[in-house]
């Protein structure tokens, strides 16, 4: 039975993750987190690899305080683009497949086009440099595939979801920006995703590379939480404010809508339309009963 390892088993995409497992019995997951590993210690790392080599490792560590960044930016750098680096080397010298989870932000957004994968990584801030390091790191690497996500949340944890239903719940109007547009991300088509590529690379070939994923759909973080509010059932009002309204250390891209076609074409995956997933969410979370 081949072995999946996720990093970062405690984050919302891991946890995401821990859902998939009864769906892809063919394979036995091990799920570590800070606690149980320093993946920022190359010794520490290769000591753990050389004593329990899985298969596949899904790298879903990260730094993700995009404005703590700013001024944590040698914490953000030895996370986002260390760890990458270190399980690049692994992957490479020990040949198991490695799949790195990265970011829409290394996009600038300047454009009004969806990004591709081809394009120059034209990062904008603290945060969006070191996961753009990260990709550096792992490009052209045989047994790696990045993929780039974006606007992620889950019923788990910290996240767009989880904040707007707390406001929701406990205020009358709240302001959110406009003019920052991409694709909300539903941790648990992500993760169903990833499994999927696993699955189809044990059966087709392994196809390194990175691709682009998100739900389907285009909207503005006022959109997202417009259909937050009316899908939760809460009776707040979303203003639409400016960027420059709401002021915050990190510069976000204007427009990091992906272009998914390449990862639809070279896996056949189907691509959830966001509002869908969004609902989705919601059912989950009321089961959960996490808020």
């Amino acid at each position: 039975m081949k072995q999946i390892l996720v990093t970062g088993g405690n984050g919302q995409l891991g946890r995401c993750l821990r859902k998939t497992t009864g769906l892809y019995d063919k394979y036995s997951f091990r799920f570590i987190d800070l606690d149980d590993l320093d993946l920022t210690d190359p010794r520490a790392v290769s000591g753990f690899f050389t004593r329990n080599p899985p298969d596949y490792i899904i790298n879903c560590a990260a730094y993700t305080a995009v404005d703590m960044a700013e001024k944590e930016a040698e914490t953000a750098f030895r996370v986002n683009a260390g760890i990458p680096g270190i399980l690049g080397e692994i992957a490479l010298t020990m040949k198991i497949h490695l799949f790195h989870i990265s970011t829409d932000y290394i996009y600038d957004g300047r454009l009004s086009l969806p990004h591709l994968e081809e394009e120059e990584p034209a990062p904008v801030s603290v945060y969006a440099r070191s996961k753009s390091d990260g990709d550096l790191m792992l490009k052209d690497n045989p047994f790696v595939i990045i993929v780039r996500t974006s606007w992620l949340y889950s019923e788990f944890g910290n996240n767009f979801l989880t904040g707007m239903l707390r406001i929701g719940s406990s205020r009358k109007e709240v302001g959110v920006v406009f003019d920052q547009t991409g694709t909300p991300t539903y941790g648990e088509d992500l993760a169903y995703a990833l499994m999927e590529i696993i699955s189809r690379s044990d059966q087709n070939g392994f196809v390194p590379g990175i691709f682009n994923y998100s739900n389907e759909g285009v909207c503005s973080w006022f959109d997202f939480a417009t259909e937050i509010m009316k899908q939760g059932r809460k009776d707040c009002i979303v203003k639409p404010i400016r960027t420059c309204d709401y002021p915050l250390p990190a510069i976000r891209p204007a427009y990091s809508v992906m272009d998914k076609r390449k990862i639809r074409e070279a896996f056949s995956i189907r691509i959830p339309y966001w509002k869908d997933s969004l609902l989705k969410a919601l059912e989950n979370l009321e089961k959960n009963k996490e808020i």
